[in-house]
């Protein structure tokens, strides 16, 4: 069960709009295909009802209302009232799981706070509404008070409840503790379906979820990317993962899609995916090291059941002080560019140059760094800024003008827009859209400034670009729009000559030796 636009909308700064959260709910059921999301907590706001009831109106046409889960309270029937109301129909109810939240929140006694549950799954059946509940808490439940996770259980195991669920809700157990606690659950209830819940505050959410399901466990609790409240929760993607290659188990998830609902959750929440996070981080399935690209050429050395194409993913070869000549060889043998042993040595000794005053090196940098070292002419500089200007007055739009020479023609135009760099980019798209050429999609925009403070420090800016292919382009200057812009000139003429000069002849007849 995923619950990313419930427990990971609790992540802090993260709040989904209904358009966002219909557009997750769909690729998670019908690209990923997990098994059921939770999408909302009931009575939180108005537009949370709006947005599941925007879901639930598109589950109900396509006959997955069984499989969408909203958050209720112990609160008569206000709860299953705000979730018949948007059109859902199984409630996931929050019950106290340790004796310290019954008697020290609620106030309340074991035998009041099972009466109280009892009536709203008796409002529940009448009104056509299934039931879970999670036992929050449970995890300091049983280390402290195992008599009332028991006394609890035993007395729901026949109500009219599917699934209880157990949550580790502070992220507080071990491995070991996991294994054991869900062990005795499964053991003294063997007819209750168990759910288990991870938290990930001391980095063990994945492990925990392992041990859970070695247990007996067979269904936990995700979020995409790992979202959630604190730590987060254990990730979608590592779970399945671990599922698969280390219990030898299978689910119904599509791996070849997780790749694609991670970057849509990180569009949507704004929380950037680390780079070394495992399965979608951006390096993930990189090789950085030269002996590694070496060994891969042999045999694939430095392989593991990780396949990137499992998970929608390419292997990649980084470009930097570590890549050695086997990662530059490879880079310059998929842009169809060979080069003699001499020459490769120097591109070698260039890119450790860069690499060692910080810059980031990508592969579309490749044939340019050839030119310059080799003074050759393998990358064609089509296009030329002949001037711009870019301005912000406070009150007023930003504006540019833009003069620039595409094929030895000169083109100027002006226009306006949200930012000076996206006042450029539409003056821009003005000059394409006359040419009759649709440019380019930017996909992400990252720029990086050393620690320090100082103001004077160079910008760098990587913009991510989408054609009939993704690829990235770097700029580097002092001033951040200046950065991006030469980031965009680059792009340009590596669009207009599809993406290296002569590319295609190379790539489907002989490659190029400089």
């Amino acid at each position: 069960m995923d619950t990313t636009l419930r427990d990971g909308e609790q992540t802090s700064g993260v709040s989904f709009s209904d358009s966002e959260k219909l557009s997750v709910a769909k690729v998670l059921l019908e690209d990923v295909k997990v098994d059921r999301i939770e999408i909302a907590s009931a009575r939180v706001s108005e537009g949370e009802f709006r947005g599941t009831k925007r879901v639930m109106e598109w589950a109900a046409q396509k006959g997955y209302l069984d499989k969408i889960e909203v958050l209720g309270f112990v609160d008569g029937k206000i709860s299953l009232q705000w979730i018949a109301d948007a059109g859902g129909s199984v409630i996931n109810l929050l019950c106290k799981g340790s004796y310290k939240h019954v008697s020290e929140q609620l106030r309340k006694t074991p035998e009041q706070h099972i009466d109280d549950i009892r009536k709203v799954l008796s409002y529940a059946e009448e009104m056509g509404i299934k039931a879970n509940i999670y036992l929050e808490d449970w995890s300091n439940g049983m280390r402290n008070s195992k008599d009332y996770v028991h006394f609890m259980i035993e007395n729901l195991k026949n109500e009219n409840v599917q699934r209880i669920m157990l949550p580790d809700t502070l992220g507080i157990l071990d491995p070991d503790e996991t294994y054991d606690y869900c062990r005795e659950m499964i053991e003294s209830f063997p007819d209750v379906e168990f759910d288990f819940h991870a938290h990930n505050d001391y980095d063990l959410a994945i492990a925990n979820v392992f041990h859970a399901i070695k247990a007996g466990m067979r269904c936990v609790h995700t979020t995409v990317n790992g979202l959630g409240e604190r730590a987060g929760n254990a990730p979608l993607s590592s779970v399945v993962a671990t599922i698969t290659d280390h219990l030898k188990m299978k689910t119904n998830v599509n791996e070849s899609q997780l790749n694609k609902v991670s970057r849509l959750v990180e569009s949507f929440s704004g929380i950037r995916i680390p780079s070394n996070k495992p399965l979608i981080g951006d390096f993930v399935f990189t090789q950085c090291s030269g002996i590694h690209a070496d060994g891969d050429s042999k045999n694939n050395l430095y392989f593991n059941e990780l396949l990137p194409e499992r998970f929608g993913r390419t292997r990649t070869y980084a470009l930097g002080k570590t890549s050695g000549k086997a990662n530059i060889k490879k880079n310059l043998e998929d842009l169809g560019i060979e080069l003699d042993p001499v020459s490769l040595k120097k591109v070698t000794d260039r890119i450790i140059q860069l690499s060692d005053l910080k810059e980031t090196v990508t592969t579309e940098d490749l044939p340019y760094i050839v030119s310059d070292v080799l003074d050759s002419d393998i990358i064609e500089s089509n296009v030329k800024v002949i001037n711009y200007t870019i301005s912000h007055t406070m009150g007023l739009r930003p504006v540019a003008n833009l003069a620039i020479e595409i094929d030895g023609e000169q083109y100027e135009e002006f226009g306006d827009g949200d930012g000076q760099y996206d006042a450029f980019v539409k003056t821009l798209r003005k000059i394409y859209t006359k040419r009759g050429k649709t440019l380019p999609k930017l996909v992400d925009y990252v720029v990086t400034i050393p620690p320090g403070g100082k103001t004077d420090a160079l910008v760098e800016t990587v913009i991510t670009w989408e054609s009939n292919r993704e690829f990235k382009t770097k700029g580097l200057d002092l001033d951040q729009n200046a950065a991006a812009i030469k980031a965009t000139i680059r792009m340009l003429n590596i669009f207009e000559n599809e993406f290296v000069p002569g590319m295609q002849e190379q790539n489907t007849e002989t490659k190029q030796t400089v």
